[in-house]
Order: C-alpha cells, then sequence, then structure tokens
C-alpha cells in the first residue's frame, strides 16, 4: 500500500532530526583543548596529532576543539578551567600546577637532572606514579609527561654569573620555588602571567625572565630581551592532561582510546620540541638574538643548593632528591 501524504510529511519532517542526530554523533563528544601558541608550535600541534590518532582509533567518539593563542588565558586560568570542567583538555607545565600538588615541585628543583634521558626515565617509574595521583586528587587526570626542554636565563644585557641577577627584577612563575630560587641569588621576583611577559620586559616592568628556548621565540620576546644565558637550570617537564570531570564521564572504551592516543602525542611533542629549539634559535640569531655562556658555575650551583636544602622537608626529604639525582 502506497504511503498517504500525511505520512510522507511526517518522514520528510523527522529527516532534519535524523540528520542532526547522526551529525552531533558523527562530530562526537564536543572536548575544548587550550594551548597558548599558535599552529606552528608543539603545543598546538600535538593536539592536532592526538585528533588525527583518536580520528582513527576512535572514529566519530571525539570532536577536538583546539583554541589557540592563549585566547582562554595563561597556564593558571587555563588550569582552573579544567578544574572547573569549563576546558577539558591541555597541557601545562609542572610549575604552573604545584601550587595545587606542591609535591611536584621535585622535578623543578635547579640542577637535579643531567639531561631529557635522565629525566624522562625518573618520570616512567615510581615517582611519575606518584605525582600522577596526586593530580588526580585535585582536578586533573595526567595522561602523559612531557619535556619542554631547559630553561634558561633571559635578559636585556648578558647576566653570565649570579652576582649579575642581583637587584634585578625578574618575571617569575607563581611558584613558590622559583620565587625563592631567584630572590636567593639576590633578583626579586615578580610572578606575572606569560601572556604578558612581552609588555612587561618590553616596559621595564621586570628586567629579565627564564624560559625554554622553544617559547622564548614563540612569545617572540627575543625582541625585547636579546640575550639567552644558557644556564639550562630546571628541565621544564609538562603535562598532558584533561579534567577529572570530563574523564569520569568516559566509557572505558574511549579512556582507554585516549589514553593512548596522549601516550603517543607525548612522544611526538618531545621530537617536536628538539626541532622546534633548533628553528627558534636560528630564528632568534637571524633577528638579532644572542647566545652567552654562563660563567662561575660553583656560584649557580651554590645558589640551587640551597633550594635543595629549603625544600626538602616538602618534597620528602633530602635523601629522596639525592637519590633521584643519581638515578640511572
Amino acid at each position: 500500500m502506497s504511503p498517504t501524504r500525511r505520512e510522507i510529511t511526517a518522514g520528510l519532517l523527522a529527516v532534519p532530526a535524523l540528520l542532526s542526530s547522526r551529525t552531533a554523533h558523527a562530530a562526537g563528544r564536543p572536548v575544548t583543548v587550550a594551548s597558548l601558541f599558535g599552529e606552528d608550535k608543539p603545543e598546538t600541534r600535538v593536539w592536532r596529532k592526538i585528533a588525527e590518532i583518536l580520528n582513527r582509533t576512535a572514529p566519530g567518539r571525539f570532536d577536538l576543539r583546539i583554541v589557540g593563542n592563549a585566547a582562554l588565558g595563561g597556564e593558571k586560568e587555563v588550569a582552573e578551567g579544567v578544574r572547573l570542567g569549563s576546558v577539558q583538555a591541555s597541557l601545562s607545565t609542572i610549575s604552573a600546577l604545584s601550587g595545587w600538588v606542591p609535591d611536584s615541585q621535585i622535578l623543578d628543583l635547579p640542577f637535579l637532572f643531567r639531561d631529557r634521558g635522565h629525566l624522562k626515565r625518573v618520570l616512567a617509574g615510581p615517582l611519575g606514579d606518584e605525582l600522577k595521583g596526586k593530580f588526580e586528587r585535585q582536578g586533573f587526570v595526567v595522561l602523559g609527561f612531557i619535556n619542554y626542554g631547559a630553561r634558561h636565563l633571559l635578559a636585556k644585557e648578558p647576566i653570565t654569573t649570579p652576582a649579575g641577577i642581583k637587584g634585578k627584577r625578574i618575571r617569575v612563575i607563581q611558584s613558590p620555588l622559583h620565587t625563592e630560587l631567584w630572590s636567593g641569588l639576590g633578583a626579586y621576583p615578580t610572578p606575572i602571567p606569560i601572556p604578558e611577559t612581552y609588555n612587561a620586559l618590553k616596559t621595564g616592568v621586570v628586567d629579565a625572565m627564564d624560559l625554554t628556548k622553544s617559547a622564548y621565540v614563540g612569545f617572540k620576546l627575543h625582541e625585547v630581551v636579546p640575550y639567552l644565558i644558557e644556564t639550562g637550570h630546571i628541565w621544564a617537564s609538562g603535562v598532558i592532561y584533561v579534567s577529572a570531570a570530563f574523564w569520569k564521564g568516559l566509557s572505558a572504551e574511549d579512556k582507554a582510546a585516549l589514553s593512548a592516543a596522549a601516550a603517543e602525542g607525548a612522544g611526538y611533542f618531545d621530537e617536536l620540541i628538539v626541532a622546534d629549539e633548533e628553528a627558534s634559535m636560528a630564528k632568534a640569531a637571524a633577528e638579532g638574538g644572542k647566545v652567552v655562556q654562563p660563567q662561575d658555575w660553583p656560584a649557580w650551583e651554590e645558589g640551587a643548593r640551597k633550594v635543595w636544602t629549603s625544600f626538602a622537608p616538602k618534597l620528602g626529604g633530602i635523601d629522596k632528591i639525592e637519590a633521584v639525582a643519581k638515578s640511572p
């Protein structure tokens, strides 16, 4: 029997709803991802990679909406958004999250890690698992540890010794450890969100700061602080993380897919950073940036040891710190 006019009309009216439902399903679960940088930098490219992996391994289940160029704020603001659930995923330096997980400051101790490999091995072991648990209790689910590279001193003049930093105003991360490191060296620490550092340095609010080579050029800071003093005093470890509220709402299958994608993404990020550091420093050199070597290493290391001693009671004791330093 042929369909009636009413049945045909009802069927046509239902089509948009069906298409809408299928489109929503195909798009997958919305995931707002915050990045501090544009499309060309590792901090954003890693999320494009994770999205690509998920499109292959979990098609139609995730819709990563990447918001770049710090449009959602600096690391602190994004972390607050992640805790509240308004932002579902991002990257962060350990330093920016240390206010919530003070124990994580062990990774920021100056001159603790010998090189990239040393840091990676430590985080793949018991310390990494311990910190993941503590982050999750604060609303951050860590899916992978990453390495932003070593932090170096940036200044308007070649400050090569700790004596040279005395009396200078230095921008620091909002972290007690970073504050104590530079105040112990005689500088005046000033916490400033990363998106505001360019103007702060340009206008003289601060004289110097420390940062990785990739971010040095990513934020165009070589234009206002042309000297990078290659101190490498802290390896800037970080995390790929998601909101605990978002994580709890995922199925076991989706959690597994996202975890695997993030793990692959973490390795990709570390490779990108190494390449980006080389490209960044070549760009800085072409535009007037200068790299200088620090002098009087014993004085730099003495300043670092003061921080180890001061923070030891908060980080499990000096023996724990020494064990990390001496680990293979």
